[in-house]
């Protein structure tokens, strides 16, 4: 019933957040259940009664479906990101102010809801309910309190996100017209033994749709126009958490269950990542706005990701769970910063900063240990994720590129450093102008969003045994299920 419980929590807290029409009762009463959502992720992971993480109920019988959840390691640890982002974007944002804040905060906590559906669903159709549920607040979110060319970004947005979700379904109820008992659950997805054109079709369906969320190259144009049109607020749960449905989905959907064209196309997908890793990073230096410069460093960090899924070994999977955790972390803190400078100058180009340092040393000192973890640092949590993640594609054994793509894919650490350490020199250091002239430190709510951030940047940076420990056992299974000797198929 845990399990139960963490999704119910938001889902109802947001349809209550409806009808509050104050605005400190609203936000109020959405922090309140983040920090509960919160509490119950924490004890899921530290409980030992296996039974509290699991449940299914009927649901859609006469189609095969039924209301399945259930958290593993890789779940569990998304939960856990969702969970501690929301009450982080909350306390950080607690100063802005929002046309129709009740609607606005009982849209997130609807979106929160969505990602831990898609995060704990062990049924398709219930799966794809959820992926719904947490793109269509977000496209409200987007449209109703977003910037000037919110509208055409947002109809954009709309078409790519549309067009993935239909080519998913597609995918979801062929596999769901092969299976012996015509069921919709998980285990009869692995339990299939297609062919290998079936495999082939399957896999590019569910990939693209996927590839789309993440978002990966060449599906990636929408994100930077969406996080820069968006409210800073949803752009936290855009880039920090949402992204990683696509990741989630790669994992969980497609390869154990199309293990024979995931390795056949496993090169092609590595491409197309490590060409987002290098596109993205040099696109990144040649920003002059802060959101696009961290969205398209968003687009190179969950190129790696994707990268290193396709190599197929444990090192490099226990890499990209602890990067899907990191990542998500310090986008906020990048994020949470840039919604600071600009309630505060009134912009985000980088052009139009400088000498904020003099004035605002606590944002400063938090800022440069975030912008470390964004280039991974050693000491940092970014650091052991990334050298998890090039080891496992330099010792990948489906690809005869590894070294060419550890290689190539190694670039974005130069480049990484470039673009990050550009922007905070241009922000915090040189002379202050007419617009940093009278420049103010954070406050408190500020520095105590920002300070958690930072203690755990460096928390698992210097000691990320826990997360190993978390999903060190579904990685395991989840390597038996995709594990070359089981490519048999018709």
């Amino acid at each position: 019933m845990i399990v139960l419980l963490l999704l119910l929590l938001p889902l109802l807290g947001g349809l209550v957040t409806f009808f509050l029409k104050e605005a400190k009762a609203a936000r109020g009463w959405t922090l309140l259940v983040s920090l509960a959502t919160l509490a119950v992720s924490i004890y899921a992971l530290t409980t030992k009664s296996t039974n509290a993480l699991q449940f299914s109920t009927g649901w859609m019988g006469s189609l095969g479906s039924s209301f399945s959840l259930g958290l593993d390691g890789m779940s569990g640890l998304l939960c856990l990101l969702t969970a501690i982002a929301y009450p982080l974007i909350l306390i950080a944002t607690w100063n802005s102010e929002y046309r129709k804040p009740n609607n606005f905060f009982g849209l997130m906590l609807l979106t929160q809801a969505g990602l831990i559906g898609v995060f704990t669903s062990t049924d398709a159709l219930l799966f794809y309910f959820f992926w719904e549920l947490a793109l269509v607040p977000v496209y409200f979110l987007c449209s109703g309190w977003g910037g000037e060319r919110r509208i055409p970004v947002t109809f954009k947005f709309f078409i790519y996100t549309f067009t993935g979700s239909v080519l998913m379904l597609i995918g979801l109820l062929y596999l769901y017209s092969q299976t012996p008992d015509r069921s919709f659950a998980l285990e009869s997805f692995y339990a299939l033994n297609l062919s290998n054109d079936a495999q082939s079709w399957v896999f590019w369906l569910l990939f693209i749709a996927f590839a789309i969320k993440m978002p990966m190259f060449p599906f990636h144009t929408w994100q930077p126009d969406t996080y820069e049109q968006s409210p800073t607020a949803t752009t936290m749960v855009l880039s920090g958490v949402m992204v990683k449905m696509g990741v989630f989905g790669v994992i969980r959907w497609v390869l154990p269950i199309v293990p024979a064209a995931s390795f056949a196309w496993g090169d092609v997908a590595m491409s197309m990542a490590v060409i987002g890793i290098i596109y993205a990073s040099v696109i990144a230096i040649q920003q002059n706005d802060l959101k696009r410069l961290i969205a398209y460093s968003s687009i190179a960090h969950v190129g790696l990701m994707a990268a290193t899924i396709f190599a197929e070994n444990k090192i490099g999977m226990q890499g990209v769970m602890m990067q899907m955790f990191n990542h998500g972390i310090n986008l906020i803190g990048l994020w949470i910063v840039v919604e600071l400078i600009e309630r505060q100058f009134g912009t985000r180009k980088l052009s139009e900063l400088g000498g904020i340092a003099q004035k605002a040393p606590a944002l400063t000192i938090l800022l440069v240990i975030i912008a470390f973890a964004n280039i991974s640092m050693p000491l940092t949590n970014a650091f052991v994720g990334e050298f998890m993640m090039f080891t496992g594609i330099w010792n990948s054994g489906v690809t005869q590129y590894n070294i060419v793509f550890t290689a190539l894919a190694g670039l974005s650490i130069i480049l990484g450093a470039v673009y990050t350490l550009n922007m905070v020199q241009k922000i915090f250091f040189g002379a202050t102008n007419a617009i940093t002239t009278n420049t103010h430190d954070i406050r408190g709510n500020e520095k105590l969003a920002l300070g958690i951030i930072v203690i755990l940047i460096l928390a698992f940076g210097i000691y990320p045994q826990p997360l190993l420990n978390l999903t060190d056992g579904f990685v395991d299974n989840w390597l038996k299920e995709v594990s070359i000797s089981n490519l048999g198929v018709n």
